[in-house]
């Protein structure tokens, strides 16, 4: 006969896990429902009148063309940032995880940036490739190539990704460097002694083997582009010029902030936080299937 195992019961577990609880409820759950509210609603700039319109903010979006173009620009935005930052992660996080003499120095050097706010990474990029004073326009006009991103749009957009994936580099960097570290060199130097060279090793070795990270960062750098990159983007261009750099994101606040369209900006944060939710539970419920464990 088999006993079972019973644990007294205790009030320490959920004394432990009610700050986070807490956390939660305060800062997200609870400014998610009041975004759902007011999303519903029509209000005017100094929340004297009120009236409740169901989904006609939805419906204006659906059919508004400028929200079109920006569901588009954040897509590529966003795609774009995710293979820079990851795909240059990769490469620096193999070089490193070979040195042996001041590795922890080269390893050090490259983790601070994630330590720079994403304000002051769009302000030194904003400083770097000033069209006036910027050190980059002045080298590219040597070449033939005329920078201006405050009037050329796509310029602007190159601007905001590799400032947005600079960022994000030493993130991706640690976990990369942490999953090659992880690997038992018993294996590497098996496949070295077979004769594959170093690109060999990484392409059929290294890489299959820290699919599970990469598949971890890419939904961290889904959303970090689709939210955190509002920073940079404020910073740099503001949006502009012309539009062309207003993700999602900074629309979000650009028409609740700047335009007082409350209820529009609350129903573009609804959505934009379903598509975050739905991209993931993509992420996981497809990629997932051709990660190597």
């Amino acid at each position: 006969m088999l006993k079972r195992v019973h644990f007294p019961s205790s009030l320490l577990p959920y004394l432990l896990v009610a700050p986070q609880i807490i956390i939660t409820l305060v800062f997200f759950m609870w400014p998610a429902s009041q975004a759902i509210y007011q999303s519903f609603l029509i209000e005017d700039a100094f929340g004297l009148s009120t009236e409740f319109v169901w989904f006609e903010n939805f419906e204006y979006l659906w059919n508004d063309k400028h929200y079109h173009a920006a569901f588009i620009r954040t897509g590529f935005f966003s795609l774009a940032v995710a293979f820079l930052s990851m795909s240059v992660a990769l490469i620096l996080a193999a070089y490193a995880d070979r040195v042996i003499k001041g590795a922890m120095t080269y390893r050090t050097l490259l983790i601070w940036p994630y330590a720079v706010a994403p304000v002051l990474a769009g302000a030194l990029w904003l400083f770097m490739f000033n069209p006036t004073i910027g050190i980059f326009p002045y080298l590219l006009k040597y070449i033939g190539y005329d920078w201006n991103h405050y009037l050329n749009g796509n310029q602007a957009m190159g601007l905001i990704i590799m400032a947005a994936a600079w960022k994000q580099v030493a993130y991706n960097f640690l976990f990369y460097l942490a999953a090659m570290q992880s690997i038992p060199k018993s294996i590497i130097e098996a496949a070295a002694i077979d004769g594959a060279g170093p690109m060999k090793r990484f392409w059929t070795l290294i890489l299959p083997l820290v699919s599970p990270t990469t598949f971890f960062l890419l939904v961290i750098n889904a959303v970090y582009a689709f939210f955190d990159t509002f920073g940079i983007v404020h910073a740099i261009t503001q949006g502009g010029p012309a539009g062309s750099t207003t993700i999602l994101v900074y629309k979000v606040f650009n028409d609740g902030f700047i335009g007082l369209d409350l209820g529009g900006s609350a129903a573009q944060s609804v959505i934009l936080m379903i598509l975050v939710i739905a991209m993931t539970a993509v992420q996981f419920g497809y990629f997932e299937k051709k990660v190597e464990y």
